[in-house]
């Protein structure tokens, strides 16, 4: 009983003395925190020794000082609710322990944004969305987005009213997008263009627009093609977003197939013209020889037979001068074999007419 009676005086002792009851809450709430902090971290690396890679390990690096600063400052919150400071003091000091609760967790978001980046970047997929080219983009956008939010809280924290800066934000926002118009219709068309990944750097493309070439350089507002002629042609991205790309470096290897169609005249062999025309595709080193190249007979033409030959070559840029090599020399077989290549006739009768005939 005695034991009780004590404590309790002791209690009410405690409760009477702010300065004392103070301390002991500062105290605890560095024992609390301290506590905590460790169970946590003990929990979360348990955790991350069944995963593979580091990744998690740096979140919680990053996390844990976040999480060990907010429980002591709540700890300082409460220390300070206890006692009775004068009323402009109380909000300064309690306006102030939120806003360091506030950039603890923003640097906190923010590093760990860079750590999940930087994850997604290195991973073995050709359709990852963030790439080592995209993360100064998403760095930037993540800073940006970061720093918004810590404003915002920021200001809740100091009794701000951030109904009428949030207006004046979306005003200045739709004048800005009105006047960057095409400058933010490049931006977020080059934003598509990298995630999307349609072509890559190096590729061979061809637009709906004519233009066609190796791509060289992609950025954020335009795409740089270089043409065979050794130009180099800037595109905006919004234009390339809005057209059909054919990537002649695409699939699963960069070899493509060519068509070579030719006709000859009725009456002609057809087994003479395949083997021919196959045999001059073997032999041609700019022809790959796998897969293998074929002949075929398409159709019964108004001219002639039409038959067609189908190779592979390595490269798209090697097209034009693969098909000039064979066409000529399919030419020259067919003129050194007798095998003629017909070509549009018309035969015209003039019908008399009554009159000329009276005449």
């Amino acid at each position: 009983m005695e034991k009780v009676v004590s404590y309790l005086t002791l209690f009410e002792f405690i409760k009477q003395n702010q300065i004392v009851l103070f301390l002991i809450l500062i105290f605890l709430s560095y024992l609390l925190a301290s506590i905590i902090d460790r169970v946590f971290i003990y929990i979360l690396k348990k955790i991350a020794l069944k995963t593979k890679n580091d990744t998690d390990d740096q979140l919680i690096e990053t996390i844990h000082p976040a999480v060990y600063k907010t429980i002591l400052y709540l700890g300082f919150y409460f220390a300070f609710k206890a006692i009775n400071l004068p009323q402009d003091l109380d909000f300064i000091v309690k306006s102030l322990i939120k806003s360091i609760i506030v950039i603890n967790w923003s640097l906190a978001i923010f590093r760990s944004f860079l750590v999940i980046i930087n994850w997604a970047s290195k991973k073995d997929d050709d359709s990852k969305f963030i790439k080592k080219k995209t993360i100064p983009l998403f760095d930037n956008l993540g800073k940006i987005i970061i720093f918004l939010f810590s404003v915002y809280f920021l200001m809740l924290c100091w009794g701000i009213n951030v109904t009428a800066w949030i207006a004046s934000a979306g005003i200045i926002s739709v004048v800005l997008g009105f006047a960057a118009k095409d400058t933010l219709g490049n931006l977020f068309a080059g934003i598509f263009i990298m995630a999307d990944s349609p072509y890559k750097e190096g590729d061979y493309i061809n637009l709906d627009s004519g233009e066609r070439g190796y791509v060289r350089d992609i950025g954020i507002r335009s795409t740089r093609i270089q043409t065979r002629d050794d130009i180099e042609i800037t595109i905006p991205n919004s234009v390339i977003a809005n057209s059909k790309i054919i990537n002649e470096s695409g699939g699963t290897h960069e070899k493509e197939r060519i068509r070579i169609t030719v006709e000859v005249a009725y009456g002609t062999e057809v087994d003479k013209v395949k083997n021919i025309m196959n045999e001059i595709a073997i032999s041609s080193e700019n022809v790959c020889k796998k897969p293998h190249p074929r002949v075929r007979f398409r159709e019964f033409a108004a001219s002639g037979l039409k038959f067609q030959l189908l190779a592979w070559i390595e490269k798209p840029e090697f097209r034009g001068r693969v098909i000039d090599e064979l066409s000529t020399l399919i030419y020259n077989a067919f003129n050194d074999n007798g095998i003629e290549i017909p070509f549009p006739q018309r035969t015209i009768h003039i019908k008399k007419t009554d009159l000329l005939s009276d005449k």
